[in-house]
């Protein structure tokens, strides 16, 4: 029946130069949480809502920081008898859960623009502006610890994205303040309000809709199913493949499982090695299980039900 099975796990990818990563949420979750209690005791003093509802905004953010966190830590946990792939989903589970805290903190600060418009109120815009100032500051720099990460993990990509669009949030409230003293416009902060939602809601949708596809065995965006099998079939000795599946084991490591339909005049070590190759080399696929089959048994096999 199955002839051979073959399982790779060389050049696992678990860290791509990542041990900075660590480091950089401890400390980007320690100045983000200073700035929040910093924005918070301004926005009480000035009787700003734009920086109350930044400061909520940004708490909202560290516990992002800290929900990624969590999930690049349990990625690094050993697998163990009773769960044999590890925690490393736990970075797509985050992943989702940061993208859903952003979206929904768009959209109550949209929500509460949207009421300052009707009663627009005059705001402390020097002071809101300096502490603005330093926001961007504190995001820009937090955004650089992540940026190397953000292109191999969508965790990572998270956090960074989170910083860039509590920046963007920051530079908004700035420009509102100024344009508030030029001319006094009271509705200039909530309209920007509304602007900065919209903006970082489109940003966040992505990676939302992406972290849901792999929470469900989705295939990873920049890998397509049908080169893969194209990449297999071409192989030297391999008739057909079948049940082929691919997923994410975590927000940066795809796998892959399938059935290699074999002809007699190759080695099977010979075409598993190919095999690795080919799916390592051209789609970055590290952990690879193929079972090799011999033609009469792939014939019987995918008469049986049971096999899509």
């Amino acid at each position: 029946m199955a002839h051979t099975h073959a399982h790779d796990h060389h050049g696992h990818r678990h860290d791509h130069g990542s041990n900075g990563h660590g480091r950089a949420f401890a400390i980007g979750i320690a100045l983000n949480l200073g700035f929040v209690i910093i924005e918070a005791w301004y926005g009480f003093q000035t009787g700003s809502l734009a920086l109350l509802a930044d400061a909520a905004h940004n708490l909202g953010d560290v516990g992002g920081l800290l929900l990624a966190w969590m999930a690049y830590a349990a990625g690094k946990l050993r697998p163990s008898s009773r769960k044999t792939y590890g925690w490393q989903r736990g970075s797509i589970l985050a992943s989702f859960v940061n993208a859903a805290i952003l979206l929904v903190a768009m959209g109550s600060l949209g929500w509460e623009a949207v009421q300052r418009l009707q009663q627009p109120a005059p705001i402390a815009a020097g002071t809101v502006m300096l502490v603005a100032a330093i926001g961007v500051l504190i995001n820009a720099a937090t955004a650089m610890l992540f940026m190397s990460g953000g292109k191999n993990d969508l965790n990572i990509r998270g956090a960074f994205l989170h910083m860039a669009a509590d920046a963007l949030v920051s530079v908004g409230v700035i420009i509102a303040g100024a344009l508030y003293l030029w001319q006094g416009w009271t509705w200039i902060d909530p309209l920007t309000g509304i602007i900065i939602a919209i903006v970082v809601i489109f940003g966040t949708w992505s990676m939302f809709r992406q972290s849901l596809h792999l929470l469900f065995d989705g295939v990873p965006e920049h890998i397509s199913v049908i080169e893969v099998r194209q990449s297999l079939a071409a192989i030297a000795g391999v008739g057909s493949v079948h049940d082929l599946h691919v997923w994410a084991m975590s927000t940066s490591e795809p796998a892959l499982t399938a059935h290699l339909v074999v002809r007699d005049e190759r080695s099977g070590d010979g075409i598993l090695r190919d095999a690795q190759v080919v799916l390592h080399e051209r789609f970055g696929i590290h952990h690879v299980t193929l079972q090799l089959e011999a033609e009469p048994c792939a014939d019987h096999c995918s008469a049986e039900p049971a096999h899509h």
